[in-house]
Protein backbone atom coordinates (compact mmCIF):
# COMPACT_ATOMS: atom_id res chain seq x y z
CA UNK A 1 0.00 0.00 0.00
CA UNK A 2 1.12 3.84 -0.95
CA UNK A 3 -0.24 6.41 1.09
CA UNK A 4 -0.29 10.09 -0.69
CA UNK A 5 -2.57 12.18 1.05
CA UNK A 6 -2.78 14.72 -1.49
CA UNK A 7 -5.68 16.40 -3.88
CA UNK A 8 -6.20 14.77 -7.28
CA UNK A 9 -7.99 15.33 -10.66
CA UNK A 10 -11.44 13.85 -10.16
CA UNK A 11 -11.12 11.04 -12.54
CA UNK A 12 -7.73 9.75 -11.26
CA UNK A 13 -9.97 6.93 -8.87
CA UNK A 14 -11.53 5.92 -11.68
CA UNK A 15 -8.43 5.34 -13.42
CA UNK A 16 -6.48 3.70 -10.15
CA UNK A 17 -9.91 0.68 -9.83
CA UNK A 18 -10.02 0.18 -13.65
CA UNK A 19 -6.09 -0.87 -13.35
CA UNK A 20 -6.03 -4.68 -12.57
CA UNK A 21 -8.04 -5.08 -9.18
CA UNK A 22 -6.54 -1.64 -7.76
CA UNK A 23 -8.48 -0.16 -4.79
CA UNK A 24 -8.02 3.39 -3.64
CA UNK A 25 -9.48 5.41 -0.21
CA UNK A 26 -10.34 8.59 -1.02
CA UNK A 27 -12.95 11.51 0.95
CA UNK A 28 -14.31 14.64 0.10
CA UNK A 29 -12.58 17.79 1.80
CA UNK A 30 -14.08 20.72 3.35
CA UNK A 31 -13.79 23.96 1.98
CA UNK A 32 -10.57 24.95 3.95
CA UNK A 33 -8.90 22.02 3.61
CA UNK A 34 -9.61 22.13 0.06
CA UNK A 35 -8.07 25.86 -0.77
CA UNK A 36 -4.74 24.43 1.47
CA UNK A 37 -4.66 21.48 -0.99
CA UNK A 38 -5.14 23.64 -3.84
CA UNK A 39 -2.23 26.10 -2.73
CA UNK A 40 0.20 23.52 -2.50
CA UNK A 41 -0.82 21.65 -5.75
CA UNK A 42 -0.41 25.66 -7.46
CA UNK A 43 3.05 24.91 -5.98
CA UNK A 44 3.59 21.12 -6.98
CA UNK A 45 2.54 22.24 -10.56
CA UNK A 46 4.55 25.63 -10.58
CA UNK A 47 7.93 23.40 -9.58
CA UNK A 48 7.20 20.71 -12.05
CA UNK A 49 6.65 23.59 -14.96
CA UNK A 50 10.22 24.98 -13.71
CA UNK A 51 12.28 21.68 -13.62
CA UNK A 52 10.58 20.72 -17.25
CA UNK A 53 9.80 23.73 -19.23
CA UNK A 54 6.75 21.47 -20.89
CA UNK A 55 3.49 23.61 -21.95
CA UNK A 56 1.49 20.51 -20.28
CA UNK A 57 2.55 21.91 -16.92
CA UNK A 58 1.38 24.80 -17.34
CA UNK A 59 -2.35 23.28 -17.99
CA UNK A 60 -1.80 22.11 -14.93
CA UNK A 61 -1.44 25.22 -13.06
CA UNK A 62 -4.14 26.91 -15.49
CA UNK A 63 -6.50 23.98 -13.85
CA UNK A 64 -5.54 24.61 -9.87
CA UNK A 65 -6.01 28.28 -10.82
CA UNK A 66 -9.51 27.69 -12.05
CA UNK A 67 -10.06 25.67 -8.86
CA UNK A 68 -9.00 28.25 -6.54
CA UNK A 69 -10.99 30.64 -8.05
CA UNK A 70 -14.21 29.02 -8.07
CA UNK A 71 -13.72 28.47 -4.15
CA UNK A 72 -13.08 31.58 -4.00
CA UNK A 73 -16.61 32.43 -5.74
CA UNK A 74 -14.76 34.25 -8.83
CA UNK A 75 -15.76 33.96 -11.96
CA UNK A 76 -12.94 33.43 -14.59
CA UNK A 77 -14.60 37.00 -16.69
CA UNK A 78 -13.84 38.77 -13.47
CA UNK A 79 -10.33 37.28 -13.19
CA UNK A 80 -9.66 37.76 -16.54
CA UNK A 81 -11.01 41.96 -15.61
CA UNK A 82 -8.51 42.34 -12.94
CA UNK A 83 -6.21 41.02 -15.14
CA UNK A 84 -6.77 43.60 -17.61
CA UNK A 85 -6.85 46.24 -15.39
CA UNK A 86 -3.46 45.28 -14.23
CA UNK A 87 -2.52 45.68 -17.50
CA UNK A 88 -3.66 48.94 -17.92
CA UNK A 89 -2.08 50.41 -14.56
CA UNK A 90 1.39 48.24 -14.83
CA UNK A 91 1.72 46.72 -18.00
CA UNK A 92 2.00 43.18 -18.82
CA UNK A 93 5.53 41.22 -19.47
CA UNK A 94 5.41 41.34 -23.38
CA UNK A 95 8.09 44.06 -23.99
CA UNK A 96 10.57 41.58 -21.97
CA UNK A 97 12.02 44.63 -19.19
CA UNK A 98 14.66 43.73 -17.04
CA UNK A 99 15.05 46.02 -14.41
CA UNK A 100 18.42 46.48 -13.16
CA UNK A 101 18.45 49.40 -10.59
CA UNK A 102 16.68 52.70 -9.69
CA UNK A 103 18.76 55.38 -7.70
CA UNK A 104 16.35 57.41 -5.52
CA UNK A 105 18.77 60.63 -5.93
CA UNK A 106 20.09 60.48 -2.41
Amino acid sequence: MKIYNKLVRDKIPEIITSDNGKTCVTRIMKDNEYLESLNTKMQEELKEYLESGEVEELADLEEVLRAILEVKNVSYQDFEKIRQLKIKKRGAFKEKIFLVSVDDGK
